[in-house]
């Protein structure tokens, strides 16, 4: 029995990681995460190891963990 593994988009990556999707073109034009192309030519990312990168189980793969949101407390201190 076949299993489809999800494959995501620069975008849905890019959105995991709350990056540019051309970011994650960059990243996969480095080797830093590995990417799978069409017959289109486009890159998708197979959704286990984005997952895996985004738990820290990097397997050699050295893209950085996701940015963290800057809370409103935190705009208050920086402009004050």
């Amino acid at each position: 029995m076949e299993t489809r593994e999800r494959l995501l988009t620069p975008g849905e990556v890019a959105s995991l990681f709350r990056v540019d999707p051309k970011t994650v073109t960059r990243w996969a034009a480095a080797g830093r995460i590995s990417s799978i192309r069409t017959p289109g030519g486009h890159r998708r990312f197979r959704e286990s190891e984005v997952r895996a990168l985004l738990r820290g189980e990097e397997n050699g793969a050295t893209a950085p963990a996701p940015r963290s949101s800057v809370e409103d407390d935190d705009i208050e201190s920086i402009v004050s």
